[in-house]
């Protein structure tokens, strides 16, 4: 049974950082695509960054040059460090994993999710 499990949310204030992580169990993780989404109040939920099994990344345009997502294939956990933070970045964050190449949609597992909250 493929778990996914988030930790690190928090209340930050503006310009402050975060380090999200994500432990994956039951999957062979060096063989899966990591990603983080997120989803803030009312809004859809959207999709943050990707890295692949090699270390390949991808990011949206909105987090571009302050989150950076990187993965211990040892450890099995994947990690998204946020910087600069703004209120637009509040949001529950999740954690995703899909085969093959990194991808925006089209994820298999999902983790539950964790808040983050950056004041102005």
């Amino acid at each position: 049974q493929v778990q996914l499990v988030e930790s690190g949310g928090g209340l930050v204030q503006a310009g402050g950082s975060l380090r999200l992580s994500c432990a994956a169990s039951g999957l062979t993780f060096n063989r899966y695509v990591m990603g983080w989404f997120r989803q803030a109040p009312g809004k859809e939920r959207e999709f943050v960054g990707a890295i692949s099994w090699t270390g390949f990344t991808d990011y949206a345009d909105s987090v571009k040059g302050r989150f950076t997502i990187s993965r211990e294939n040892a450890k099995n956990t994947v990690y998204l460090q946020m910087n600069s933070l703004k209120p637009e970045d509040t949001a529950v964050y999740y954690c995703a994993a899909r085969v093959l190449v990194v991808s925006r949609d089209n994820y298999n597992y999902w983790g539950q999710g964790t808040q983050v909250t950056v004041s102005s």
